[in-house]
């Protein structure tokens, strides 16, 4: 149960902070000798669940109006509710295709502590160069399709540990004008369909067997605290972000890679 508490708060606030959830997962993981997939893929739904519980709950708003326009998101005037599911849909396309192409690299290859080293400190030195560039102004208004293609090849490239979706999302919506906040509350947008198609998958390779009632325990504990761990820090970014630089996110990172640097020296 603990386990379980404390792997549910750590995807809560990863997955949402440009700290890469995946990363730390692994990382936990690796340090500290524990075996997570003793909590079968069920946990794994759980987890991913919360956080797309999470992003639901805080953008219903703006959700609810994306659902009002979907009859004439095809038309000639859209809206601005229209023209956002046309940006999302669009900046989803990236990560469906890389998803089902190099899944199987990703898993096989990329999923080692070697790895989250050069993509933490290589994110660290994306923060630091584009919080050195002329500040952005652009609002979620001015989301193009350029912005949300390449939004969705970098939340693409996140399936690599280390690199962070939601990281790497707001830098390139930063490189290419939009504000800090407009970038992230995009990028949080652009996660939902990519958490929603992560439940999905894994829950479709979950068999009834492995739903055992110690698992339904740690479903529960995993969901719950990864929800409101997550929709917490939905609500502290957003709002941090606005006067705040993403350089203490990239000193953290540094920092990170070189516990696990020391670590793999001494291992």
């Amino acid at each position: 149960m603990l386990i379980a508490a404390l792997l549910g708060v750590i995807q809560g606030l990863t997955e949402f902070l440009p700290v890469s959830s995946s990363a730390h997962l692994l990382l936990v993981r690796e340090f500290l000798g524990w075996d997570i997939g003793q909590f079968g893929l069920a946990f794994d739904v759980a987890c991913h669940l919360g956080t797309l519980l999470a992003v639901v709950v805080f953008f219903w708003h703006d959700l609810t109006a994306m659902a009002w326009s979907l009859p004439r998101v095809f038309s000639t005037s859209p809206g601005d509710a229209g023209r956002q599911v046309q940006m999302l849909v669009l900046g989803t396309l990236p990560i469906a295709v890389s998803g089902l192409a190099f899944e199987d690299v990703v898993e096989a290859s990329l999923r080692t502590p070697g790895v989250t080293v050069f993509t933490l400190s290589l994110g660290a030195v994306a923060f630091s160069l584009v919080e050195r560039m002329p500040r952005g102004i652009g609002d979620g208004r001015t989301v193009t399709w350029l912005v949300a293609l390449a939004m969705g090849v970098a939340q693409a490239i996140a399936l690599i540990p280390g690199v962070s979706r939601s990281g790497a999302t707001i830098v390139v919506g930063m490189s290419l004008g939009l504000s800090r906040s407009a970038a992230a509350r995009f990028a949080f947008l652009l996660g939902l369909p990519a958490i929603m198609a992560a439940v999905g998958h894994t829950a479709i390779t979950l068999e009834s067997s492995e739903v055992t009632g110690s698992v339904v325990v740690w479903f529960l504990t995993g969901l719950v605290m990864s929800a409101v761990v997550g929709y917490a820090v939905i609500a502290w970014f957003l709002r941090y972000i606005v006067k705040h630089s993403l350089d203490v996110f990239a000193i953290y990172r540094l920092v990170l890679a070189g516990v696990v640097l020391v670590w793999l020296w001494g291992a």
